[in-house]
C-alpha cells in the first residue's frame, strides 16, 4: 500500500467529446510516474444518456464503451478496449486506478412507466405539496444493445425512490415515488429536509434487489478492469449502510486495501 501517495484527477468537465482520453492517459503513464503520481482518478467510464455527457448522467453501468447504445459504442472518453489497455499501462508504471462510481441516480431509461407519486417541496423534501397522483416516468431500462451480457437485471419504477420529470405533463419537479416500502432513505444528509434525491431517477438504496445488483456490478467492474479503488460520487445523498456494505463486499473480493474516497 502506497504511503503518502499523490492522486491525480485525470479529467475535467469541459474535455472535448473526441474519445481520446483513455489513449491520452495510456501515453502519459510513464511521464506520470516520473513526476511522482501514484494514483489516478478516472471519470465515469460507462455509458451515459448521450455520448458527450461527462458520465454522471448514467445509463448503463455495465457498458464500458462496448455496446451500441444511446447512439454510440464508445463513451466520451473511448472504448472498453482502450480503457483496459490504459489501465494495464498505468499498472506497469505502478500507478493505481480509481474509477468514479455513480450509484446515486440514473438518467432517462429506454421507455416510460406509469406509477404513483407525490410532489414534494424541493427545499423541504419531507413536505408534500400535492396529493398522490399518477405520472409517466422514464424509469424502464432493458439495455437493448447489451442483451443481458454481464447482467440480466432490468430496472423499473419500484427500484427508484424519486424522479424529477413527469412525461405526461411535460414538467419537472421533485416527485417522491409511492408504494410498498417506499420512503426517502435514512442515513443521508439532512439538507433540504432529506437529501436522498439529487437528480434524475434516484436509486432506492434500501431495495434489496438494487443493493444486490450494485454489489454485483461493483465486484464485476473491479475485477473486469483490475481496479485499485473507487471514488464514490454523491455520497451525502446515499444510504450510509449501503456504502458500508458495498465496500465490504468489494474488499472481500479485491482485498482490504481497495481504496475508496467519497465526494
Amino acid at each position: 500500500v502506497m504511503k503518502n501517495g499523490v492522486m491525480m484527477q485525470y479529467f475535467e468537465w469541459n474535455l472535448p467529446n473526441d474519445g481520446q482520453l483513455w489513449k491520452q492517459l495510456k501515453a502519459d503513464a510513464k511521464h506520470l510516474q516520473e513526476i511522482g503520481i501514484t494514483a489516478v482518478w478516472i471519470p465515469p467510464a460507462y455509458k451515459a444518456d448521450e455520448q458527450q455527457d461527462e458520465g454522471y448522467a448514467t445509463y448503463d453501468l455495465f457498458d464500458l464503451g462496448e455496446f451500441e447504445q444511446k447512439n454510440t459504442v464508445r463513451t466520451k472518453y473511448g472504448t472498453k478496449q482502450e480503457l483496459k489497455e490504459m489501465i494495464a499501462e498505468l499498472h506497469k508504471y505502478k500507478i493505481s486506478v480509481y474509477l468514479d462510481a455513480v450509484m446515486n441516480h440514473k438518467s432517462w431509461g429506454d421507455y416510460t412507466e406509469e406509477f404513483t407519486v407525490k410532489e414534494v417541496n424541493p427545499q423541504q423534501r419531507n413536505e408534500a405539496i400535492s396529493d398522490a397522483f399518477e405520472i409517466q416516468g422514464w424509469t424502464g431500462y432493458n439495455f437493448p444493445g447489451r442483451k443481458d451480457k454481464y447482467s440480466d437485471f432490468k430496472w423499473h419504477w419500484y427500484h427508484f425512490s424519486g424522479t424529477d420529470y413527469d412525461d405526461s405533463a411535460k414538467r419537472s419537479g421533485v416527485f417522491q415515488i409511492l408504494g410498498e416500502n417506499k420512503y426517502w432513505s435514512r442515513g443521508v444528509d439532512s439538507e433540504n429536509g432529506n437529501y436522498d434525491f439529487l437528480l434524475g431517477n434516484d436509486l432506492d438504496l434500501d431495495h434489496p434487489d438494487v443493493i444486490k445488483e450494485l454489489n454485483h456490478w461493483g465486484t464485476w467492474v473491479s475485477k473486469e478492469l483490475n481496479l485499485d479503488g473507487m471514488r464514490l460520487d454523491a455520497i451525502k445523498h446515499k444510504r450510509d449502510v449501503f456504502v458500508k456494505q458495498f465496500l465490504e463486499t468489494i474488499r472481500a473480493e479485491r482485498g482490504g486495501d481497495f481504496y475508496a474516497g467519497g465526494e
